[in-house]
């Protein structure tokens, strides 16, 4: 069975920085457009970046600048660089992954942001 799961998170002080990973297990084929997704305590889940399988990426305004997707197809693994964190950006971070017609979820992984 495929499950993709996320890592990297923890807690960091306002202005520094992440790398989350999320990586597929088990076996898949032809992984199309991957994302990054984050949900905060009270607040709907919201999106926060994705990456087509030929690169192509597209962020949310709030990650613009400061986060950075990218992905290596051989591995099946996604990373999100976030540099510049603030308290606005705590949440759960969840990837999220389409492949032959089915989308999958990992767990999340917390970020904390706090002095």
């Amino acid at each position: 069975q495929v499950q993709f799961v996320e890592s990297g998170g923890g807690l960091v002080q306002p202005g520094g920085s992440l790398r989350l990973s999320c990586a597929a297990s088990g076996r898949i084929f032809r992984i199309s457009i991957m994302g990054w997704y984050r949900q905060a305590p009270g607040k709907e889940r919201e999106f926060v970046a994705s990456i087509g399988s030929d690169g192509s990426t597209n962020y949310a305004d709030s990650a613009k600048g400061r986060f950075t997707i990218s992905r290596d197809n051989v591995k099946n693994t996604m990373y999100l660089q976030m540099t510049n964190l603030t308290p606005e950006d705590m949440a759960v971070y969840h990837c999220q992954a389409w492949a032959q017609g089915v989308v999958y979820w990992g767990q999340g992984t917390q970020v904390t942001v706090s002095s």
